[in-house]
């Protein structure tokens, strides 16, 4: 199980786990992650925490689809989640993932055909700057150069 966590301090924390079939256990297990966080000063956001449980197609109806405790709260497994802009689905073929990268594309496409509608009255740096600010920031995301 891959658990992503914002902490207070606005970073991410991210635990993976290797977790018992029992229900009791997992939130032991869950518990024990929490714990561990709070001694390093870190809190666990269960407004944002979701849990994946992944497998193959043929397996999926094998993994449990009760909601877990984290915390006080009761998480229900998601279909996918989402970790740094990447979409990953239970059974991990990454079909969310493609479509909306596609959605996106699309989007940025009907970005560009607008821009040229208007390139003859507009300076070139404007135009430059429509691009990077429509188009690149969505195509170029999670892309660091640093």
């Amino acid at each position: 199980m891959h658990m992503r966590m914002r902490t207070t301090r606005g970073s991410m924390a991210s635990v993976y786990l290797q977790m018992p079939r029992s229900f009791r256990s997992r939130s032991a297990c869950i518990d024990e992650v929490a714990l561990w966080m709070q001694s390093n000063r870190l809190q666990l956001n269960t407004a944002k925490t979701e849990i994946l449980w992944c497998a193959t197609n043929r397996r999926q109806h094998l993994m449990p689809q009760t909601p877990t405790r984290i915390g006080d709260d009761y998480i229900t497994p998601a279909a996918s989640v989402r970790d740094l802009g990447i979409y990953i689905d239970s059974d991990v073929s990454m079909k969310s993932h493609v479509s909306r990268t596609v959605s996106t594309v699309y989007t940025c496409f009907a970005a560009l055909r607008q821009i040229r509608s208007i390139r003859h009255c507009v300076p070139r740096q404007a135009l430059v700057s429509l691009v990077v600010s429509l188009v690149l920031s969505r195509v170029d995301y999670g892309n660091a150069t640093r």
